[in-house]
């Protein structure tokens, strides 16, 4: 599609769209959103740049390729995991640790896991989606 009204848009969307997806990952694990739900919004983002520009634009929008972004995923989704059995608790148990951030903030397996399905989502979606839009790289 060539229109520079798409096109300057697309960019402006992309970014508001990224910085969303963010905030549904950072507030997944205590409140609505998470992983999923953030990994799908950044990957309409580089969707959008696809569609916008050409379709292996959104691919390389990414910086990683998203065939990378799936393992690595599976591998901080399952590294979460066991950091509860290192920790003498059980597969999943959450483990916490609190940063002096200000009043200090709360950081736990939990977030660690949800970083992991964000990954996966993203590079699964645009592994989909973007050979079906006509180029692969």
């Amino acid at each position: 599609m060539n229109s520079s009204i798409l096109r300057t848009m697309a960019r402006l969307l992309a970014s508001l769209l990224l910085l969303a997806s963010l905030y549904l990952l950072w507030r997944g694990h205590n409140a609505p959103g998470g992983g999923f739900s953030g990994g799908i919004m950044a990957a309409a983002a580089f969707v959008l740049m696809a569609v916008a520009f050409e379709p292996m634009a959104g691919w390389r929008a990414t910086r990683v390729s998203p065939l990378v972004l799936i393992p690595l995923g599976l591998g901080i989704a399952l590294a979460s995991g066991f950091a509860g059995v290192l920790a003498g608790d059980g597969f999943m148990a959450g483990q916490w640790v609190t940063v002096a951030v200000g009043d200090g903030v709360k950081l736990g397996t939990p977030l660690l896991f949800d970083i992991g399905v964000y990954l996966v989502v993203i590079g699964v979606a645009l592994a989909v989606i973007i050979p079906l839009m006509g180029e692969e790289e």
